[in-house]
């Protein structure tokens, strides 16, 4: 995740603290010193929609054994031992849980920040106001794209605009809110459009996910976007972002799953002779390290298994119903998760000689193993040019 306000403006959210200390880049279990990773936990596989992308495959119907109640307070209390900073309620679409509350609560009185990812259909003013007295952090509401776009996408007609009522009861009860929207060729159009949204309807924040081809995505990697077509959305998010800070508008603005996007924005910022913003971008990016997952980031899924994280879940390092999260966590004996861990030897291709792995950290392994059955081959979603990464017109490093 790259904060694309922080590494323009120095501007800090909560999340920042995590991403953008000195050391993040050196810790090897955790998002920052002596703190755990942040953890997405897929509470249930069932949806009330049935989105073309999704990860997980969700369907609107029920799933066997997923953690209960009392399982799933146990996992909490482990992840509250282990100092996980955040736990991301995900699914499916985890308020379908009847416990979601209860588990939130739970969460926040343990210490563990909850905070709430989710197609929005659900969220009533009541419960808005539930989810705020609770004390959850944020709660990111999926749309990719607006009306007809958004529906065709997620499955159902009039997921759009339940969503909508979703938004604007947290704005009414002054629950922090934000939207997610995951970029592919059929809504890049979009993204002007929804900046104008985020201002018109007073909503915090906003996540740009890069396409993974995972779940029912993993059929999706034809409709992914160019590398032509991902800078032109990093310079229309850059502007838009820049428009508001000079509007005074205090928005979140940020790009999910491809580290290029931070290297782009430097390379951006210097071509414009920006030194001073360069220098500052690129002191973040490396703070920071790349890609981390199964270092900073890691996801437990309905039945309990720990994966890398939500998009990686085929590989899986331990049960939580079986061994405490921070053992499973520390645990290297899986090689993908001991791989994970110490990386850069591992990585093939424009990956291994690419000059700004420092800053990257190979990318999104699970887009790399899709397209091509290695784990460790180069993330094709790549957009930097070889003369961007360093390489010569053979392919070696300069």
């Amino acid at each position: 995740m790259i904060s694309v306000t922080k590494l323009l403006f120095a501007r800090e959210y909560f999340g920042d603290k995590l991403r953008y200390t000195k050391s993040a880049h050196t810790v090897r279990n955790g998002a920052a010193e002596g703190v755990g990773p942040v953890v997405v936990w897929n509470s249930t596989k069932t949806c009330n929609l049935r989105c073309m992308h999704c990860y997980m495959g969700s369907d609107a119907r029920r799933y066997q054994d997923e953690l209960t109640t009392d399982e799933a307070k146990r996992f909490i209390d482990d992840l509250a031992d282990f100092h996980v900073p955040v736990l991301l309620f995900s699914g499916g679409e985890p308020m379908i849980r009847p416990d979601f509350f209860e588990l939130a609560a739970y969460a926040a009185e343990k210490g563990v920040r909850p905070t709430l990812s989710t197609n929005g259909t659900l969220i009533t003013r009541e419960a808005a106001q539930r989810i705020k007295d609770i004390g959850v952090g944020y709660v990111g509401i999926s749309l990719d794209g607006l009306r007809d776009v958004n529906d065709k996408f997620r499955g159902v007609e009039g997921a759009y605009e339940k969503a909508m009522r979703g938004i604007e009861n947290c704005v009414a009860v002054g629950q922090r809110v934000g939207l997610r929207f995951t970029i592919n060729h059929h809504n890049i159009q979009e993204l002007d459009r929804i900046f104008d949204f985020i201002e018109a309807e007073n909503i915090n924040r906003v996540c740009f996910y890069h396409l993974v081809y995972s779940g029912r995505g993993e059929h999706m990697v034809d409709q992914d976007v160019t590398p032509e077509e991902s800078r032109r959305a990093m310079d229309t998010i850059i502007r838009r972002t820049r428009d508001f800070e000079e509007r005074g508008l205090k928005k979140e603005i940020l790009t999910v799953d491809n580290h290029c996007d931070g290297i782009y924005m430097y390379l951006k910022a210097l071509a414009d002779g920006d030194e001073k913003t360069a220098d500052q971008i690129k002191t973040y990016i490396s703070m920071n390290g790349g890609n981390r997952s199964g270092i900073a980031f890691g996801e437990v899924d309905p039945m309990g298994y720990v994966h890398p994280d939500q998009f990686t879940q085929h590989h899986t390092f331990g049960n939580v119903r079986d061994r405490k999260f921070g053992d499973i966590w520390q645990d290297t004996s899986n090689p993908i998760m001991a791989g994970l861990k110490d990386r850069k030897p591992l990585l093939k291709g424009r990956c291994a000689t690419c000059k700004w792995l420092a800053q990257c950290n190979g990318n999104f392994r699970t887009r790399a193993e899709a397209v091509t059955g290695d784990f460790w081959e180069s993330d094709p979603s790549c957009y930097l040019t070889d003369e961007e990464i360093g390489r010569n017109a053979e392919g070696a490093a300069k």
